[in-house]
């Protein structure tokens, strides 16, 4: 029973009152800030996928971008909400077409 006891408790510290789960999501919110998709139109290889993500990254704010040319997505976290013009500007540069928010 001992060991029944202590499983509980210790699958349950994660999401304890002190909220240790809770505090590391709500640091990677604070570290993303805001997560936008995009619909990008012309992608289809790794080379569109890595022109956008290079323009795109260039966007001051911006921490981390994911290019799908599959699906034509293209996933922007930032510290703050981006201008979607300065997105557009620079998936222009990069020979594409944005087409909105997914």
């Amino acid at each position: 029973m001992t060991a029944e006891t202590q499983l509980p408790q210790a699958t349950g510290s994660c999401c304890s009152p002190s909220g240790s789960c809770h505090d590391s999501a709500g640091a990677d919110a604070e570290q993303g800030g805001v997560t936008t998709v995009y619909q990008v139109s012309g992608m289809t290889c790794g080379h569109c996928e890595s022109a956008i993500s290079k323009e795109v990254s260039a966007i001051e704010g911006v921490t981390s971008v994911k290019a799908v040319a599959s699906t034509g997505q293209v996933t922007v976290a930032s510290q703050a909400p981006l201008d979607e013009e300065a997105v557009r500007a620079a998936v222009d540069e990069a020979g594409y077409e944005l087409t909105g928010q997914a």
